[in-house]
């Protein structure tokens, strides 16, 4: 099974899990508010974009209303016809059949041909919607892998989601029928009002005089309506968060014995959004049988005036059969708005969706490499943290003041209190935020002044939290380097200690493995990714608590694979058990974003500091 997440680096396919607490809790300060993007875009500046986004698709576009008028301009046909067939009646017993009979082959022509044309529409706004909504959904898509880490941190996920899955389908769905209301009613309108000109210019008149109280009636309850649709897509992205993270979170939802509690928020979610989609939908279903109200006055009053002009020839003369011409005309007329009022709803909240997604795609993205960024050819490893300066919050410093240097091959272990910035550290090496003040430097290089796919590209990186995604047992360890082939990828297994339970499996290296690991063990999951990292061969490693998931004799046997991993690599590594790092070239301590001990494990220990401490109260436990 083919990679579907296509040839990215290793670093880069874990960006959104090392958000900045890293599943570690170094946080160190980050608000855990989430921000709501909302979109300040009126309806007329919404509705430009749209059609900016149908603009790749004008043939479509143009040959929908094409259809459109033509299979119109049929229908508006048919009442002619039917007039002149009604003139044929001369009187009781009396019919002109000669005048007739072709009357009603036309009449017949018209109707199938006014169908294939309307079916021809029909496909063409499918078509326009499908392809318009296929492109919106690629690009807030793509506008979301541009965004920095920092804005994945601070909006809900499920939000996200629900913008580029469920407000794409609205907008589709909006725009179907929308552009279907839109294209016929143009045409409907027009086509009527030069009819009904041609048979009686006052009948007209009235019908044009009293058809605005239907728009204003449905512009009106709009107007109300449309904050109670932005309010309703506004929680269902808010429920989409929180369902995602409980998804997600079951197994410990379930231990904690908090069911009661998550079904309570949950129901208090759900009741909003019934409220607020119940006020929605009660409002906008109004304004149809309001515009119907309206328009069957307009009705009655032309059939009223229809029956005066033929019993006294005045306002205009009229046959009986010009009288149900104009009646079907006024009929024709008054249509769109009550197909326009009677879709209100999909396309209100198409217009809510919009906003969303528009709101997201004018997020501010990434600032992207300077032109003049350099590329790691063959990074040696030289790394160096020049008085680093750093915070989430401007008002809550986290780092302040880090200096070290790490030489090529030098392995550096970070300790210290959980949210003393460890991980952080770690997101600042990979440029995942910018440092606020100071420097990181790679082989001499600011990193600011490196193209970040190259500085990424340098770096290799194992997590505490696994990712798989669906995929084969190979496709998952060549993530990082896709044109690897069979036996690269079975002798980074090897190395990683994973082979023997791979060959295990029902297939091998071509077992899919389901979204998330499925039901395979914490410990292989890690040691998939530990495979992973070892077949991109990286000059640098980060490794955050990389085997604390896996059981003691299995984190001997890969402690063994990274000794031989990290041999002549620049080595960061993230731990809590300090017996894993015992070897480290370097020890750096934190706590409250500084570094206040530095020194190997046996200069540390005879210092008696707070390494020791840590240490010693390890070893008691």
């Amino acid at each position: 099974m083919a990679n579907p997440y296509g040839a990215v680096g290793s670093v880069a396919t874990v960006a959104s899990s090392i958000s900045s607490d890293g599943g570690t809790g170094d946080s160190g300060g980050q608000s855990g508010e989430r921000d709501t993007l909302v979109s300040t875009l009126t309806t007329g500046q919404v509705l430009g974009r749209l059609f900016g986004c149908i603009r790749p698709h004008l043939g479509s576009f143009v040959l929908s209303f094409a259809s459109a008028a033509i299979s119109v301009v049929l229908q508006l046909y048919v009442p002619i016809l039917v007039g002149r067939g009604i003139d044929c009646i001369i009187a009781a017993g009396r019919v002109d059949f000669g005048a007739l009979i072709p009357l009603l082959w036309q009449l017949i022509a018209v109707i199938v041909g006014a169908a294939v044309f309307q079916w021809v529409q029909g496909y063409c706004v499918n078509r326009l919607a499908y392809e318009t909504v296929r492109d919106l959904r690629t690009q807030a898509n793509d506008k979301l892998s541009r965004m920095p880490l920092s804005f994945i941190d601070s909006h809900a996920h499920g939000d996200l989601i629900s913008r580029v899955v469920n407000d794409a389908d609205q907008v589709g769905d909006g725009l179907l029928q929308g552009l279907t209301q839109f294209f016929s009613g143009i045409v409907t309108i027009v086509g009527t009002l030069v009819f009904m000109l041609s048979i009686s210019v006052p009948m007209a008149v009235i019908v044009v005089l009293v058809t605005p109280l239907s728009v204003i009636v449905a512009s009106a309850i709009a107007r109300f309506s449309n904050a109670s649709f932005t309010e309703q897509q506004l929680i269902q992205g808010k429920l989409g968060g929180y369902v995602e993270e409980l998804v997600g979170a079951q197994k410990l939802v379930d231990v904690f014995a908090h069911g009661d509690e998550v079904l309570a928020g949950f129901d208090a979610l759900n009741r909003q959004l019934y409220v607020s989609g119940e006020r929605a939908q009660f409002l906008s279903s109004l304004s149809n049988p309001g515009t119907r109200a309206v328009n069957n006055v307009i009705y009655a009053i032309v059939a009223v005036m229809g029956c005066i002009c033929v019993i006294t020839g005045w306002p205009a003369a009229l046959t009986v059969g010009g009288v149900q011409t104009f009646l079907s005309y006024a009929n024709q007329y008054t249509k769109p708005f009550n197909e326009v009022t009677g879709v209100i709803t999909q396309i209100q909240t198409a217009f809510a969706s919009a906003r969303r997604l528009f709101a997201l795609m004018d997020a501010a993205e990434e600032k992207p490499d300077a032109p003049d960024a350099v590329e790691l050819v063959e990074p040696t490893g030289d790394v160096e943290l020049a008085h680093v300066d750093f915070s989430y919050v401007p008002e809550r410093p986290l780092l302040c003041d880090i200096c070290a240097h790490a030489r090529p091959g030098q392995r550096f272990a970070l300790v210290g209190p959980t949210g003393c910035g460890k991980t952080t550290l770690i997101n600042l090496l990979l440029r995942f935020y910018d440092v606020d003040a100071g420097e990181i430097c790679v082989d001499g290089i600011d990193t600011a002044c490196i193209a970040r796919d190259s500085l990424r590209r340098a770096f290799g990186m194992v997590l505490q939290d696994t990712w798989l995604f669906e995929g084969t047992v190979h496709d998952n360890i060549a993530y990082g380097k896709p044109d690897a082939t069979r036996e690269e990828v079975v002798a980074a297994a090897e190395r990683a200690r994973a082979d023997s339970f791979i060959r295990a499996l029902p297939q091998g290296y071509d077992t899919v493995i389901p979204e998330d690991g499925g039901t395979f063990s914490q410990g292989q999951r890690q040691l998939l990714c530990i495979a992973r990292v070892m077949l991109t061969d990286p000059a640098i490693l980060l490794l955050d608590e990389a085997t604390s998931s896996i059981d003691t004799r299995t984190e001997l046997q890969v402690q063994r694979a990274f000794d031989e991993l990290m041999h002549g690599r620049t080595s960061f590594v993230v731990a809590h058990r300090l017996s894993t790092i015992r070897n480290a070239d370097c020890i750096l301590v934190m706590r409250d974003g500084q570094i206040i001990e530095r020194g190997t494990h046996d200069e540390l220990l005879a210092a008696g500091g707070t390494y020791a401490e840590l240490y010693t109260s390890q070893w008691q436990a």
